[in-house]
C-alpha cells in the first residue's frame, strides 16, 4: 500500500499543470460547450413536446 502511494506521488510530480490561464481558458471552453448543448437539447425537446401536442 505504501509503495502505492509512493509510485502516485512520483506520478504527479510529472504532471503539466495548466498555469492561470490556460486554466481559465479551458475553464470558458468548458462552460460554453456545456451551455450550447443545454441550449440545443432545451430546444429539440420543446420541438418534441410541440409535434406531440399537435397530436
Amino acid at each position: 500500500m505504501f509503495r502505492f502511494f509512493k509510485n502516485v506521488s512520483r506520478e504527479m510530480k510529472k504532471v503539466s499543470w495548466p498555469n492561470r490561464k490556460e486554466l481559465t481558458s479551458y475553464t470558458i471552453t468548458v462552460i460554453t460547450t456545456v451551455a450550447f448543448i443545454a441550449l440545443f437539447f432545451f430546444l429539440i425537446d420543446l420541438g418534441i413536446t410541440q409535434i406531440l401536442n399537435l397530436l
